[in-house]
């Protein structure tokens, strides 16, 4: 997203990152280069030359991707042409996995071995957390999660419950930013730390008392060690936007997580008000009692 609405300002904002004028110029003089013949090896040259990385040290080259598609867009960079034309969001195709079965109903403690199952891009349970967002949530499934991110199917044993995900947080929520009591140059620090629960389903046949708290309560529990295995840094601290007019967040609520207040009705990364969205409750949790100590901090945490 540019700078500012007219493209006047000196740097240019993509993917969670400044660019200044120099770095673009970089890239206009990369993405002209010979070395870099497609996209996939421009973005790899960037991210070195730029010294873009995670913070375990590996090239952000994901996120370098959508920011130099999003540059291209706003006339800022002339890309190498796709070697490919392939849809970024493709409708998952539907399967007997993912078909409705009998009703499960009763109490969480009627349920034996919850747990929940990561899943991957590409495999069967990755296919099928897809389709269960298809199916049956009601945002439905509009692509990958944003940025770092963590799938989970929700079983007991061999029954699917539902599915559940964890992606990147919201560049900027007044209310969570009031909450943590971080400066804007912490927040842009470390952001990273900050995990959203975008999406969380419990199949319409499951009708179990306390099941939705129980599972996050049990996400809350996993996710920092699977986490830590994926990208080599723990989260602090948990986000969640739910749509006053759809839910209470009554689930949220019984998990112990805190309300801090609502949206403005705009999307996460409309910095400009230019989209109309519904309002929604925040709600966050703390991963450690110390959380605002290490989000407040200039030190690396890991």
């Amino acid at each position: 997203m540019m700078a500012n609405p007219a493209g006047t300002a000196a740097t240019a904002r993509y993917c969670g990152r400044d660019f200044t004028p120099a770095e673009l110029e970089t890239i206009r003089r990369l993405a002209g280069a010979p070395e870099c013949p497609t996209r996939a090896a421009l973005s790899r040259a960037v991210c070195a030359a730029l010294d873009w990385r995670t913070p375990a040290g590996t090239l952000k080259a994901v996120s370098c991707r959508v920011a130099l598609l999003r540059m291209e867009r706003d006339g800022l960079v002339q890309l190498p042409a796709p070697i490919c034309h392939v849809p970024c969001a493709l409708p998952p195709a539907f399967s007997s996995a993912g078909e409705a079965g009998g009703p499960i109903t009763g109490s969480r403690g009627e349920l034996a071995d919850v747990h929940l199952q990561p899943v991957r891009s590409g495999n069967a349970d990755g296919r099928l957390w897809n389709e269960l967002m298809a199916r049956y949530h009601y945002l439905g499934y509009d692509g990958p999660l944003p940025g770092a991110q963590m799938r989970y199917l929700v079983r007991s044993g061999d029954r699917l419950l539902g599915a559940l995900g964890f992606g990147a947080a919201a560049w900027k929520v007044a209310p969570r930013d009031e909450f943590i009591g971080w400066s804007a140059e912490e927040r842009q620090a470390r952001l990273h730390l900050v995990v959203n629960n975008a999406r969380f389903l419990l199949l319409p046949w499951i009708r179990v008392k306390y099941l939705a708290s129980s599972v996050l309560a049990l996400a809350a529990r996993r996710l920092p060690g699977d986490w830590q295995a994926r990208y080599a840094y723990p989260p602090l601290l948990l986000e969640t936007f739910v749509e006053c007019q759809r839910f209470s967040g009554t689930s949220y609520k019984a998990a112990n997580w805190i309300w801090v207040g609502r949206t403005q009705g705009r999307g996460k990364l409309d910095r400009y008000n230019l989209y109309a969205k519904p309002v929604k409750d925040i709600w966050v949790y703390p991963l450690r009692a110390d959380f605002r100590e290490h989000l407040r901090s200039s030190s690396r945490w890991s």
